[in-house]
């Protein structure tokens, strides 16, 4: 018995070391959902998946969000401290942007779910981001190297809002949060260049966050589309800006390659997913062919990476390497 109990305090005391960041692996995941849901809408096989992995998705929010409640009972200094992180600050976000995601996942087959999942997103999204925002410009002093594309999470993640908001009904309260994101995309996006360009290199567990950069031009054409109910000129400059990112992160690959594995990792899931969506919908508005097989390529790269990176977080949970301090 008491070789139980202690194992039992054991396992609780790695609680305290749950770093929010496994919060992006149901960001993937639901990400992954919506880009095999888009892909149906021209290839009837992508559903079946698209429900699998939505399922999958929901478990594991379920579960991470259920070890990290704990961990805030037993553990609050912890969560305390990670919210004083200068990086792990942007993280806490995707707790609310994965309640996005899935209300916009489920929205396709239970729109009445999606509703109340949806509202509790945007109340936290909306807390989060005032809240993000008002700890980057209080008195705490943050170092150039404390800044990542990471960055764009809590504020930009408020593009994610017209995904479901707008099939909802929700149009005046998606706009409000689709300006703020797109105004503290361009924002950010100076300030992340500055950083390349003029700094020392992002450390190689934070390399992997250089793709986010795609994020937010892909994810903002799907949402502008959904608002304004067609594609115009200012949809074609996002999408084409979320293809210029694409390329630039490709270049990165043979780097990204030669890092050891680290939860940003999963930084590489989303992204992808957000421009093989964009992908798919351009195709279908514009009737292109071209953009659909984008689409597809798109897609099959980030089957192959999830996949990948459950296999490797996996392996991380079996050796012990994800509870430990930094």
């Amino acid at each position: 018995m008491a070789g139980v109990a202690t194992r039992n305090e054991g396992a609780f005391s790695r609680l305290e070391h749950l770093p929010v960041t496994l919060f992006a692996i149901t960001m993937g995941l639901f990400g992954l959902a919506l880009a095999l849901h888009a892909a149906a809408g021209s290839y009837d096989w992508a559903e079946t998946p698209a429900r699998v992995v939505l399922w999958i998705g929901l478990a594991c929010f379920a579960i991470i969000a259920g070890f990290y409640l704990t961990k805030a009972v037993r553990h609050p200094k912890s969560v305390v401290a990670e919210w004083h992180h200068p990086v792990k600050l942007a993280f806490f976000p995707t707790i609310t942007i994965s309640l996005l995601l899935m209300a916009t996942a489920i929205h396709g087959y239970r729109p009445d779910l999606a509703q109340p999942l949806w509202v509790l997103g945007v109340l936290g999204q909306g807390a989060l981001t005032i809240a993000v925002i008002s700890g980057w410009i209080s008195h705490r002093a943050f170092e150039v190297g404390h800044l990542t594309p990471a960055w764009f999470i809590p504020a930009v993640g408020n593009v994610i809002v017209p995904l479901a908001g707008a099939p909802l009904g929700w149009t005046e309260t998606s706009w409000l949060f689709f300006s703020a994101g797109m105004i503290f995309w361009l924002v950010l996006l100076v300030l992340v260049f500055n950083r390349l360009i003029f700094h020392a290199p992002i450390p190689a567990r934070l390399f992997p966050t250089l793709v986010i950069l795609i994020a937010p031009p892909a994810v903002a054409f799907v949402s502008y589309v959904r608002l304004s109910g067609g594609v115009d000129a200012f949809g074609h400059m996002l999408l084409s800006s979320a293809y210029v990112f694409a390329a630039l992160v490709l270049v990165q690959v043979p780097k990204l390659l030669k890092l050891p594995f680290a939860l940003s990792w999963w930084a590489l899931s989303f992204p992808l997913a957000a421009l093989s969506v964009a992908s798919f919908v351009y195709g279908r508005e514009a009737t292109s062919g071209t953009h659909i097989a984008i689409g597809m390529v798109v897609l099959a790269a980030l089957v192959l990476v999830v996949a990948g990176l459950l296999y490797r977080t996996g392996l991380a949970i079996l050796r012990d390497e994800i509870c430990r301090p930094d």
